[in-house]
């Protein structure tokens, strides 16, 4: 079968071998996988997101970086063959989602990551019958693959300490961003600040339910908490609470994982603020504690989601509580894949691309 193969630092489109599925396992067609930013940092820097993984005790599963790798963990798919001894509470042709996990004799294989089993990237794929989610009728095969990355916002929500008058505030409107700002109001969390330097992206967040959209090169968007009721020096706060006033705790996601970020969100976030920390940083930062000692800041980080989250969020998509509509902005077979990841490296151009085998 046909695949996208990551070899060399590069991608090719190649053939790899067929699958059977084993016991307790599905072999499902790959209808749409999404290309994650994920997918774009491993292309170039594997090894370097594996031992930092391996570091922070991702565990030993055999998995060589410099092998051949399918990438792929955002897919919708469609049932062909159940292995021996399977339930098959789910028929042939159905359409399913699946946390990017396959269990296998051998322990866990994470698809998009793996050496044995591709991801999405391929025309065929092997799940775990008892991972699958069957799509809802009615909700469309481009709609229920963006499960994946919608319940990495959910997670991030969850791990949020928010109130009932809670301020949040979302920097960086990429994936994650954008994630993060559909769970919040999906959560009935708001108002709800987004920022980001991306036209196309701030548009995507007002779309999602952003309340109040902040072009970060034209006014920073601390310049809102005030007027939003949270008063961002210590003393105000605490003058507040004595003249019997209150106010929500301010709630900061950062989406940008980039170098830097956490030092300025620390300094510039109201003091008692917790920083929930879902964009990933590949490099070295610093920070200084003494500053967020001061404002007595909790910082919060946040990886993934659980397989309660994923099926809320298929959930939350299928009943239109996160409209995820207009979100896909292009498509490409297999062999658009190279083409794809060069393209989203301008984040004008695309807000996500599927990857669609058979086309």
């Amino acid at each position: 079968m046909r695949a996208v193969v990551r070899r060399n630092k590069q991608l090719v489109c190649d053939e790899i071998g067929e699958l059977e599925p084993a016991q307790g396992q599905v072999l499902v067609k790959t209808l749409a996988c999404g290309i994650c930013g994920s997918d774009l940092h491993a292309l170039h820097h594997m090894e370097h997101m594996i031992a930092l993984g391996r570091r922070g005790g991702g565990g030993e599963n055999g998995f060589d970086p410099a092998a051949d790798t399918v990438f792929g963990h955002e897919f919708c798919a469609e049932i062909l063959d159940h292995g021996p001894g399977s339930a098959k509470t789910l028929k042939a042709g159905t359409r399913v989602v699946s946390v990017p996990i396959t269990l296998t004799p051998g322990g866990m294989e994470a698809l998009g990551f793996s050496n044995r089993l591709p991801g999405g990237f391929a025309e065929r794929m092997v799940l775990s019958e008892a991972l699958i989610l069957a799509v809802p009728n009615g909700l469309s095969t481009e709609h229920a693959a963006l499960t994946e990355p919608f319940a990495v916002g959910l997670h991030a929500v969850a791990k949020a300490r928010m109130d009932a008058n809670s301020v949040a505030l979302v920097i960086g409107c990429g994936p994650v961003g954008l994630a993060v700002i559909a769970a919040l109001k999906a959560g009935g969390h708001g108002p709800v600040i987004a920022a980001d330097f991306s036209p196309r992206r701030r548009a995507a967040a007002e779309k999602l339910g952003a309340d109040i959209v902040v072009d970060p090169a034209r006014e920073s968007p601390h310049d809102r908490w005030e007027a939003l009721g949270v008063p961002k020096a210590r003393g105000a706060q605490q003058m507040m609470r004595m003249m019997g006033g209150n106010f929500g705790r301010p709630v900061i996601f950062e989406c940008v994982g980039a170098p830097g970020v956490v030092q300025a969100l620390i300094e510039a976030a109201p003091a008692g603020a917790q920083i929930v920390v879902a964009g990933v940083c590949m490099e070295t930062d610093r920070i200084e504690p003494s500053i967020a000692i001061t404002k007595e800041i909790e910082l919060t980080f946040v990886f993934g989601y659980s397989p309660e989250e994923f099926a809320d969020t298929l959930r939350n998509i299928a009943e239109g509580r996160i409209d995820v509509s207009g979100l896909v902005t292009g498509r490409v077979g297999l062999d658009g894949v190279a083409g794809a990841f060069t393209a989203l490296a301008d984040p004008e151009a695309h807000v996500k691309i599927l990857v669609e085998p058979a086309a």
